[in-house]
């Protein structure tokens, strides 16, 4: 009787699917808008990619529409950007001691950790950088 059980036990955890939780939009989100709370909600359901979590996309950023009651892909949000198209922002050259700070252009949108192209205002050149916190550019060569 008991080996039964047992057998029965592990024929249902192989062959009843497990669940888990999904995020969902509750209404349109357009792109580039800031994820609130009130925004998604968790529902039950396992989505391949899809945040598990309302936590994971709170306070991030749609990186493209997000619509009411489709899931969120982790793929879909980002950190909020702390650089605008064609805005002014300092560009940091740093190698062996030496530091050259300039003004740049820029010509994307940016979050923190990302690479962006910046104009330099003084040079016309264009250089690649990659964004801080604080919406600093730093070039390498």
């Amino acid at each position: 009787m008991i080996r039964s059980s047992v057998s029965i036990m592990i024929w249902l955890l192989l062959t009843v699917p497990a669940f888990a939780d999904t995020v969902l939009a509750t209404r349109t989100i357009r792109a580039q808008s800031l994820i609130m709370p009130t925004d998604v909600m968790v529902t039950e359901g396992h989505v391949p990619g899809a945040a598990k979590a309302a936590d994971q996309i709170v306070g991030m950023e749609a990186r493209v529409a997000l619509y009411e009651g489709r899931p969120i892909q982790l793929s879909d949000v980002g950190p909020p950007a702390v650089i605008q198209r064609n805005q002014i922002v300092p560009l940091v050259f740093q190698k062996s001691g030496l530091q050259i700070i300039a003004e740049g252009r820029s010509l994307s949108r940016a979050s923190p950790g990302e690479r962006v192209r910046v104009m330099n205002i003084s040079s016309r050149s264009t250089v690649s950088g990659w964004v801080d916190e604080t919406g600093t550019v730093f070039v390498t060569r």
